[in-house]
């Protein structure tokens, strides 16, 4: 298996006389900068405009100013936090010679404090604080995230773009059917293909056509509609012309694999190893944290309790093994997973709800191992290899 980095710690011993430490707080107007320089008394800050070649001529002023002091600046560090701005810079600045971090935002801990101050400078040296110790080694202070390729960026839209393309196609469904409830007009289908043929001859209870405003908006709602089932169909199109055309390249291999289970779809497998298979998880444990599908207990002398899922990780993931962990009761009927769900559930009393999601977290660290070890999980039914 390949040997992965514990992005909670850095593995690289802090040198604070000869590494230059630099925090940058992002947002749209304004960048801010903190730092600490070698041989520079106090920290310096400095606001700059969102523009990456301004941030790397103030680094080369600070590394100036700190070899004028008599220090010899080996290592420049520069952190911010994941946001909307992704990760093009940690990528721009890679690619210039300086080592970038982005800091996960709810691994970094805040004041409990009822009402406290935030202004952009405060978080700039809070960042500062938790990174410096971050780089001496030290858990607790904050947690990295892992820097994707572009590619590995990209390769996650159409996924993401047909789940958003699917939301909004319901929302109007449900919007529809909502105008029509008003009515007294029950039991109409927007989805169906002969929905427009099939609007003019809708009668309300009292046998009245349906308003002319009304059937208008309607009329709409059905041509949005059909485009976005257009889009949607050329997204699952091209992802398996991809597949077909290169099966072995990238995560494509693994897409294929699980696309073999029964039960498992093309769609569902591509969004797993996308999002999470096709990561560098450290063990079971970070597979299941990053699924958000861990505890989350509430201990504090004699009170003991739990609070539910954590739901701190990734939304998608979650769902899709929690749908997918109920199409397994049906379509992985003998599997050794589900005779677990089923002997776990046989009592009376117990919630199934709960248990679905101790079998979708069993699920998603069997898929883990099959897609890192190529071997199927005990009682899987499989299709033939095309």
């Amino acid at each position: 298996m390949t040997q992965v980095s514990d992005l909670s710690r850095s593995l690289v011993a802090l040198k604070q006389d000869s590494t230059l430490v630099a925090v940058v707080e992002l947002s749209a107007s304004s960048w801010l900068v903190a730092g600490l320089v070698p041989g520079v008394d106090g920290k310096p800050l400095k606001k700059l405009a969102p523009e990456p070649e301004a941030l790397v001529g103030l680094l080369d002023r600070w590394r100036a100013a700190g070899l004028k002091a008599g220090r010899v600046i080996e290592r420049v560090v520069l952190a911010y936090e994941a946001g909307r701005d992704g990760f093009w810079l940690a990528r721009w600045l890679r690619a210039r010679g300086i080592e970038v971090y982005v800091i996960h935002p709810t691994s970094v801990a805040v004041s409990r404090e009822h009402k406290r101050a935030k202004t952009d400078r405060l978080d700039a040296a809070m960042l500062l604080r938790v990174f410096v110790g971050w780089l001496r080694g030290e858990r607790g202070h904050c947690g990295m995230v892992a820097i994707p390729t572009a590619d590995e960026e990209d390769a996650k839209r159409p996924s993401r773009e047909r789940e958003s393309l699917v939301g909004e196609s319901t929302r109007i469904i449900n919007r529809m059917k909502s105008s029509l409830a008003r009515l007294g007009i029950r039991g109409f289908k927007p989805q169906l293909r002969k929905a427009a043929q099939r609007l003019a001859a809708l009668r309300t209870p009292d046998g009245l056509a349906v308003p002319p405003n009304t059937l208008d908006e309607l009329r709409r709602d059905l041509a949005r509609l059909a485009l976005l089932r257009e889009q949607i169909a050329a997204i699952e199109a091209a992802r398996v012309e991809r597949l077909t055309q290169a099966p072995e390249r990238g995560p494509h291999a693994m897409v294929l694999l699980l696309a073999r289970i029964v039960g498992v779809g093309v769609e569902t497998a591509d969004m797993l190893v996308q999002e999470i298979l096709s990561r560098k998880l450290r063990d079971e444990r970070a597979v299941a944290r990053y699924a958000g599908l861990t505890g989350s207990p509430d201990e504090s002398g004699a009170k003991r309790r739990e609070k539910g899922l954590a739901r701190s990780g990734n939304a998608r993931v979650r769902r899709g093994l929690i749908q997918l962990a109920w199409r397994f009761l049906v379509f992985q009927k003998d599997s050794a997973l589900v005779q677990w769900y089923r002997a776990r559930t046989a009592a009376p009393g117990v919630r199934k709800t709960t248990m679905i999601v101790a079998l979708a977290r069993k699920l998603l660290v069997a898929l883990w191992r099959m897609v890192t070890t190529g071997q199927a999980p005990q009682g899987f039914v499989l299709r033939p290899a095309a």
